[in-house]
C-alpha cells in the first residue's frame, strides 16, 4: 500500500480526526517553527521537501488543538493532522475519536455516490465504497479479494470510486477517466473494463495505456468511436477529480481504501473485509430480533 507521498513517513503515521472543529486558536510564529523544526529532525526531512505549518483549531474542550501540516516534495503535496496541547508543549500523532459521536455516520454523510458503478443489489444492506486506483498492485489484489468474496454474500454491494494516485502511478488517471466513460456509455459495461484492467495490469503502461482502453472499451462491447471522443473530453476529467476530492474528505491517502457500511479499512485484507460484513450481517439479524 503506498500514500500519495510516498517517502514521508509523517503521513503513514497520521489519521483522521473523527469529531468537530471549532473556533482558531493563536499560534505564535515561534511555535509554528518549532514544530516544523521538529517535525524536520524527527522524520529526516530535507530542504527538498516544503513543510508549512497551519492555524491550530481548538476540539471541542479537550485541551488540544488540531494542526494541518501542509507538506510538499517532487513526489506531490498533502495535508497531514497532528495535535498540539494548550501549553504548546506537546506534539502529538495518532488518532483521536469523539466517544459522543458516531464515527461511521460521520463518513457515510461525507460519501457522495451519485453516478458512481454499483456491483450488486442495490437494495443490498451492506455497501462497500471502494477508494481505488488502477494501477495500484494492492488494487489488484482487493479485486482478486472481492472477485472470490461476493459470490458467498448477496447482501453486499460494491460502490467504486476513483483514486488515482498520478504522482505514482502515470497511467492511472488514463484508466480512470476510461472507467468513467465506460460507466457513462454502460453502466454494465464499467465492471466488465474494471475486471479487464486489473486483471492485464502488468501489460499496461504509461506508453500503452490509451490503445490499451480502447482495446478494453471493444472487448467491454462499448462503442469505440463514442468511447475515444469521451476519454478527451472534460465531463469525464472533471467526474474523476470529483471522485478526488470526495476521497480526500474522507481522508482517504492510500489505496485501495475501503469502507464496509462505513467502517474503514486501508488495503486489501480478505481476513478483515469478512470479518466486517459477518460482524454487519450479525448486527442486523441481532436488530430483526
Amino acid at each position: 500500500m503506498k500514500t500519495t507521498l510516498n517517502l514521508l513517513l509523517l503521513l503513514a503515521l497520521t489519521a483522521p480526526l473523527a469529531c468537530a472543529q471549532q473556533s482558531a486558536a493563536p499560534v505564535s510564529a515561534e511555535t509554528q517553527k518549532s514544530i516544523e523544526a521538529f517535525l524536520r529532525n524527527y522524520f529526516a526531512l530535507g530542504p527538498d521537501i516544503k513543510i508549512t505549518v497551519g492555524t491550530p483549531k481548538e476540539i471541542g474542550n479537550s485541551g488540544l488543538s488540531e494542526v494541518p501540516i501542509d507538506v510538499k516534495s517532487p513526489e506531490g503535496s498533502d495535508t497531514v493532522k497532528m495535535y498540539l496541547t494548550k501549553d504548546g508543549r506537546y506534539l502529538l500523532r495518532g488518532e483521536l475519536n469523539d466517544l459522543t459521536a458516531d464515527p461511521l455516520a460521520a463518513n457515510i454523510a461525507k460519501f457522495n455516490l451519485t453516478n458512481a458503478p454499483v456491483l450488486g443489489d442495490p437494495k443490498a444492506t451492506i455497501t462497500i465504497v471502494e477508494y481505488s486506483d488502477f494501477e495500484c498492485p494492492v488494487c489488484r489484489s482487493l479485486h482478486d479479494v472481492l472477485r472470490g468474496l461476493l459470490p458467498k454474500y448477496p447482501q453486499v454491494k460494491v460502490v467504486f470510486k476513483d483514486f488515482p494516485l498520478e504522482a505514482l502511478h502515470p497511467w492511472a488517471r488514463t484508466a480512470a477517466i476510461a472507467g468513467r466513460c465506460a460507466y457513462q456509455q454502460d453502466p454494465k459495461a464499467f465492471w466488465k473494463l474494471y475486471d479487464l484492467i486489473y486483471d492485464n495490469q502488468e501489460v499496461i503502461s504509461a506508453s500503452n495505456a490509451w490503445d490499451k482502453m480502447l482495446e478494453y472499451a471493444g472487448r467491454s462491447g462499448l462503442n469505440v468511436d463514442t468511447f475515444k471522443s469521451c476519454l478527451s473530453s472534460p465531463q469525464a476529467s472533471g467526474e474523476v477529480d470529483a471522485s478526488l476530492n470526495n476521497g480526500k474528505e474522507l481522508d482517504v491517502r492510500s489505496t485501495p481504501t475501503v469502507f464496509v457500511n462505513g467502517r474503514r479499512i486501508n488495503g486489501a485484507d480478505p481476513h478483515v473485509l469478512q470479518q466486517y460484513i459477518d460482524y454487519e450481517l450479525a448486527q442486523q439479524k441481532a436488530a430483526k430480533k
